[in-house]
């Protein structure tokens, strides 16, 4: 997952509070905006995804034919099950919808639903709701932040970076948009140097805090696999 190319399907994202770029892995923690989880998991990955990334870098391109052949699978794709994702649930839906529409001035429904849907994986209804609730309480950075994420699940990274710029002008020290947007960097856009001052930021601001131990452990990742990249005081969503 994390290996493929931007035009695939991004690395995945669920909560450390909400949610992480790792499919199916889910925290049980306060429901707050975040793509990757605290897990160790995710930074073993991260290294073999840059130390993959540095090593096909040095390797000839190869020639494109003219009509590209479909890849064959291997023996062991064929034997892996395919996820599916969560089912949505269809009741808290509907009840939720009910809600909305008796109170169009509430906003707490339509995150509830952004949230559902988030869940199921269908983002593009995620993102719907999230909107809508945004129109109703415009300086909520958890749910600004939740729709960035879901932007970039939409394979919409710039779009998400430019979502998140609005969560941190309605809260400048909001380490889990922060640590969003050093992902979003690293796997949307190839940018490990963003990434690193993003990451950085979250050090800074909150060394002890779950989004602070992640961001160091993603920095100690990048720069194992690569001594040379430069980090440096600036606003991580730039």
């Amino acid at each position: 997952m994390i290996g493929s190319s931007p035009a695939d399907a991004p690395p995945a994202v669920t909560r450390v509070s909400v949610r992480s770029p790792i499919p199916g892995l889910r925290f049980p923690m306060k429901r707050e905006s975040i793509v990757f989880a605290v897990a160790g998991m995710f930074f073993g990955l991260l290294a073999g995804w840059l130390i993959a990334a540095q090593y096909a870098a040095t390797r000839p391109a190869p020639a494109a034919s003219a009509t590209p052949a479909a890849a064959p699978a291997d023996a062991a794709t064929a034997r892996t099950p395919v996820r599916q994702p969560p089912p949505l649930d269809e009741a808290a839906v509907a009840r939720l919808e009910e809600q909305a529409g008796r109170e169009p001035r509430n906003p707490e429904p339509r995150i509830s639903l952004g949230n559902l849907y988030f869940d199921a994986e269908r983002y593009a209804d995620a993102a719907r709701w999230y909107e809508a609730a945004l129109a109703l309480d415009p300086r909520n950075a958890d749910v600004s932040t939740d729709l960035g994420v879901s932007y970039y699940y939409l394979n919409q990274p710039d779009r998400a970076l430019q979502q998140f710029e609005r969560s941190l002008a309605i809260d400048p020290r909001h380490t889990k948009t922060m640590l969003n947007v050093g992902i979003v960097r690293a796997f949307g856009k190839q940018d490990l140097e963003g990434a690193t001052r993003a990451w950085e930021q979250v050090v800074a601001l909150a060394p002890a805090s779950p989004e602070g131990q992640a961001a160091c452990r993603a920095l100690e990742a990048v720069k194992a696999a690569h001594p040379d990249i430069q980090g440096g005081a600036a606003n991580g969503s730039r």
